[in-house]
């Protein structure tokens, strides 16, 4: 393909399409409405002379020339990406914005607390919250940290453990009333889907015989609905015990323990705004580590075990 690519936002778009294989997609990757892409695309193909997609029913698909172009495309946004990185690294002022990427889960019950308090601490510094369960890439500048769980972190970023996230069983604290059965296979569960690989797995693996009548990608949705008195749930100790309608009912396996990460890029590890939120944080959260590994229950009055009448 020998046309001449003059503008780097055309190309932003034609990425955000060869990504998403569709116009919804891209669009909301860029903030934008389907038919600007729709226009830009075509714009764009128009001024190379040269179809890029096919369109398909089922979506957006790169000819061999939009292949081509978007193997060169990556090249460009990488080393766009990097000099952005780089810049920002250099910046040494306690000001400016954090965008911070993280799980439901942690940004409902886990994060606002701190970030009050770090708000109070450095009032120059805005923090945009993005919460995905998808990751985001800080290559790309889509975020500038995650707080992310897992036990293995991606080796292209830098960061800390900031933590580990202890799991048990809990219900709503009036469940029993509805549901006496003491075996824990026989009760109503609430579990997660595919988003959620991790945990269905070794949800599977520690009651194979049960069969959630509720799945969800979301863990803070799975606590609301045992708060709702839906079913039994395995969630995280640091959220759940925070729940004075939730009742801990067993503990489970080691298997299910994640560890807590405090993720970066190392272009951007020294810029001072980005260093105070880590250093923050990451200080916050080992202050919590036994209500996060579920040493530290508050006081709640007591309830009777799942099973009793």
């Amino acid at each position: 393909m020998n046309a001449k690519v003059e503008n780097w936002n055309d190309l932003r778009v034609f990425l955000a399409v060869a990504r998403a294989g569709s116009l919804s997609g891209a669009a909301e990757e860029l903030g934008v409405n389907h038919s600007t892409v729709f226009r830009r695309i075509g714009a764009f193909e128009t001024e190379l002379g040269v179809r890029l997609f096919e369109r398909l029913p089922n979506g957006y698909f790169l000819t061999p020339a939009g292949e081509e172009l978007r193997d060169g495309a990556l090249r460009i946004e990488e080393e766009i990406a990097g000099l952005s990185r780089k810049v920002t690294g250099q910046d040494l002022r306690l000001s400016g914005t954090v965008r911070v990427t993280t799980i439901d889960m942690l940004a409902l019950g886990l994060l606002p607390r701190h970030l009050a308090a770090f708000h109070a601490a450095f009032p120059g510094i805005e923090v945009d919250l993005v919460i995905d369960n998808a990751t985001l890439s800080l290559s790309r500048r889509e975020a500038d940290i995650a707080l992310r769980v897992g036990n293995t972190p991606p080796e292209t970023l830098v960061g800390r453990r900031a933590g580990r996230l202890v799991f048990a069983v809990y219900r709503s604290a009036d469940y029993c009333a509805h549901s006496p059965e003491t075996d824990l296979a026989q009760h109503d569960w609430i579990g997660f889907d595919s988003e959620h690989a991790a945990l269905a797995r070794r949800f599977a693996a520690y009651l194979p015989e049960a069969r959630p009548i509720l799945r969800t990608n979301s863990v803070a949705a799975a606590l609301a609905a045992t708060q709702a008195g839906i079913g039994l749930a395995i969630l995280p100790c640091g959220l759940a015990d925070l729940e004075p309608d939730l009742v801990r009912v067993a503990p489970v396996s080691d298997d299910f323990t994640l560890d807590l990460w405090l993720l970066t890029h190392e272009d951007l590890r020294q810029t001072a705004r980005i260093r105070a939120f880590l250093d923050f944080l990451a200080e916050a959260l080992a202050k919590e580590a036994p209500l996060l590994q579920g040493r530290k229950i508050p006081s709640v009055p007591p309830q009777p075990d799942v099973g009793d009448e």
